[in-house]
């Protein structure tokens, strides 16, 4: 029996490494372990960079070489995990996440106005849903923000604790879009309610970063945010206090992590966290906090408001399909002549359009009061409900910027109608490389930009096939608009006016009063006369024709 119990009894390693012995037994033994933790803790503190080769201590594990930087900044990640975690904790304090604020201030149904009726029924029944299948899921954002202002909202977004493929599950008519920011979109009709999934800060180190989750690039810009987590981390995930309140319509309670109630009574706009990191995360947000200070007539914070004019060559960085999506946001919101003085203000228009804001400097009064005037008529269209193009408004965003490339090409002998074509071409394709616009638009922005060479042309037949023109209309505003700002035409907006208005023989004597004047005062090129050659010898043979 003794014998059997010896020969199943297994024999004794002189391996001294063992992890069950040594913490971190893998590294050598426990003082040797700390020994090299101390040397790399004296590293870190060093001003200037460092490089150091911790020990091949163990035959199991290779030597890893590290360059150390000062404040526990990257070291080539090819340190043991285990060192990873121990360097993490003698990181500089000032680089810690601040303090998430883990309890909202809570509203029940009697300390506000909202009810859930006022919401669209599709997402009330999304909430529903969700909560029913054991998530959480809350209204959240600018519909909440813009009911306790009493505002309609534009759409209803959802904030759950549900994943994107989860949601797709619990809803058949649901697809999920985007890379970078993941979302699901589930389709009632027409109406389309956009449902997140919680999101977490971003790792503060690029060794805790997952490629497929996040990333940043070497700005701090956010290229991909799919990092989720829970309700408390989603709310200081969002850019401003105002947008950061949650509304549950089954218990009608709003949850307020960051004050946003009350950034909201006193009309402010202000970002949630280090307004500088969050602006680096993403630079969009500043456009955003001078698009909401305009449509809801709120201040930007003195702090969140700081930064913005050091930080906005950070648009530059933005793709510019995103930035095209953002402008029309900012101008075709109802109030773009207030964002266009904010714009200027911050330092935020030269970004966008920066041969208009060099127009701006160099001629300030024309070009300020041209945009200013076509901002205020597509407010106040808007305010009508009629129609509003994005070609009509980047025409006039533009054009200050034109008239100087045109004179500049008919100086080296260009005709005026090449000239401006040329002109033209030279600026939107320059414009387009900060923000897209796309060549339905780019199109007509030429069109209506060519109209103001041919409306001076209005001799013989020219006025009328110019009336029939698809353009003129568009051409015909922008002409008045340039004339509101100052530019001097010759009465040609008023002459339009009367000729739209006159009958038929009113017209022809419109256009043989122009007979005795210069009909190229505009200095368009006159068509060559091919056929003088043929007159002469019609004149030639004249005699001989009469004789006959």
């Amino acid at each position: 029996m003794t014998r059997a119990r010896h020969k199943n009894k297994k024999p004794e390693t002189k391996n001294k490494n063992r992890a069950c012995n040594y913490f971190l037994g893998s590294f050598g033994s426990p003082c040797g372990f700390w020994r090299l933790a101390l040397q790399a803790r004296q590293l870190l503190q060093r001003p200037c960079a460092a490089s150091y080769t911790i020990p091949r201590l163990n035959a199991r594990i290779p030597a890893h070489h590290a360059v150390i930087l000062r404040f526990g900044r990257t070291f080539l990640q090819t340190v043991h995990p285990m060192l990873k975690k121990l360097f993490q904790s003698f990181r500089s304090p000032l680089r810690r996440t601040q303090h998430i604020r883990s309890t909202p201030e809570v509203l029940n149904s009697s300390q506000h106005s909202l009810q859930r009726a006022q919401f669209s029924r599709y997402a009330v029944n999304i909430v529903e849903r969700l909560q029913s299948a054991g998530y959480q899921a809350y209204l959240v954002g600018g519909c909440v923000r813009d009911m306790l202002l009493n505002i309609t909202p534009k759409d209803f977004d959802v904030a759950t604790s549900a994943t994107p493929e989860q949601v797709r599950a619990e809803f058949r008519n649901a697809r999920i879009i985007g890379r970078r920011f993941k979302l699901v979109h589930i389709h009632f009709g027409r109406e389309i309610i956009e449902v997140a999934t919680f999101r977490a800060n971003h790792p503060q180190n690029d060794e805790e970063e997952d490629s497929n989750q996040s990333s940043r690039n070497e700005s701090g810009r956010i290229l991909r945010d799919n990092v989720y987590g829970t309700l408390e981390e989603d709310a200081q995930r969002r850019d401003f206090t105002i947008n950061a309140l949650y509304y549950d319509p089954v218990s009608e309670r709003i949850l307020d992590y960051a004050n946003g109630v009350h950034d909201i009574r006193n009309h402010l706009i202000r970002l949630i966290g280090d307004p500088t990191q969050r602006y680096q995360e993403d630079p969009v947000r500043m456009l955003r906090a001078v698009r909401f200070a305009a449509k809801l007539n709120f201040g930007i914070e003195k702090h969140s408001a700081l930064p913005i004019r050091n930080l906005a060559p950070m648009l530059r960085e933005i793709p510019s399909a995103r930035l095209f999506e953002e402008v029309l946001k900012l101008f075709l919101s109802g109030h773009a002549a207030d964002t266009f003085e904010m714009l200027v203000d911050l330092q935020l228009f030269d970004p966008l359009f920066p041969a208009s804001a060099e127009a701006l400097e160099h001629n300030p009064t024309y070009t300020h009061t041209l945009i200013s005037e076509a901002l205020i008529n597509t407010d106040l269209r808007i305010k009508q409900n009629k129609p509003v193009t994005p070609a009509f408004l980047f025409a006039a965003l533009l054009w200050p910027a034109l008239p100087a490339r045109v004179l500049r090409l008919q100086d080296r002998g260009m005709p005026p109608i090449p000239a401006m074509q040329e002109a033209a071409h030279e600026l939107i394709s320059e414009q387009c490389q900060r923000i897209a616009i796309p060549k339905r638009f780019t199109m007509p922005i030429r069109e209506i930009w060519d109209m103001q060479e041919r409306l001076p042309r209005r001799s013989g037949k020219r006025a009328d096939l110019l009336l029939d023109n698809p353009r003129f209309r568009a051409g015909y505003d922008f002409l008045l608009l340039r004339e509101s700002a100052g530019e001097q035409t010759n009465g040609l907006g008023e002459w339009w006016t009367d000729y739209q208005d006159a009958n038929e023989s009113e017209r022809r004597d419109m256009i043989r009063d122009l007979s005795g004047k210069d009909d190229g005062a505009s200095g368009a090129p006159r068509k060559r006369r091919r056929s003088g050659g043929a007159k002469r010898k019609r004149a030639a043979g004249a005699p001989s024709t009469s004789g006959e």
